[in-house]
């Protein structure tokens, strides 16, 4: 199962939301979401944490925003991991499923026309995690053999997703 990407609210705020079904148990996928050595490879930015609720969690490194910090909101090893990143969260959580795992990342989302530019990242970001759970790692979100960003933020603006907020430069793939 792959989703493409979902508008939703959650608990009464805009998000956006993608489910993955991967052929591995929850125990590897989960090193792809807590590992930094893993997260490299498929995060937009480096990142930093102790995996208990309250730690802070140290973001750097994207060469489209500042080095920022968040804190763990929920720690559930493996199962279940969320943190703040700036005025947003991101929700990671894995169930087992027939012959692996099901991924659902949720990006609670501070401001609705974020959404379409949110997604058209996230979406990059999981064609990574996709290439790093089969093995094949790439040079990240922001490398050139990454998917274009612009075509899936141009997909989901047509799509009807909310959009209006500042995008990277518009020149970015």
């Amino acid at each position: 199962m792959t989703d493409a990407g979902t508008y939703l609210e959650h608990d009464g705020r805009p998000a956006v939301r993608f489910a993955r079904t991967y052929a591995h148990p929850v125990e590897r996928v989960w090193a792809a979401v807590t590992d930094p050595d893993e997260l490299e490879h498929w995060f937009p930015s480096r990142v930093e944490m102790e995996l208990a609720v309250g730690a802070t969690v140290r973001f750097s490194g994207d060469p489209n925003g500042e080095d920022t910090f968040g804190r763990v909101l929920e720690c559930e090893p493996p199962r279940r991991l969320a943190f703040s990143w700036g005025d947003d969260e991101l929700h990671f959580d894995l169930a087992p499923s027939a012959g692996g795992c099901t991924f659902t990342l949720t990006n609670v989302l501070s401001q609705r026309d974020t959404a379409a530019r949110n997604a058209a990242g996230w979406t990059v970001c999981l064609v990574e995690l996709d290439r790093v759970l089969a093995g094949r790692p790439g040079d990240g979100p922001h490398g050139e053999q990454a998917e274009p960003w612009k075509v899936h933020y141009d997909a989901y603006v047509a799509a009807g997703m909310p959009a209006g907020a500042p995008i990277p430069d518009a020149s970015a793939r």
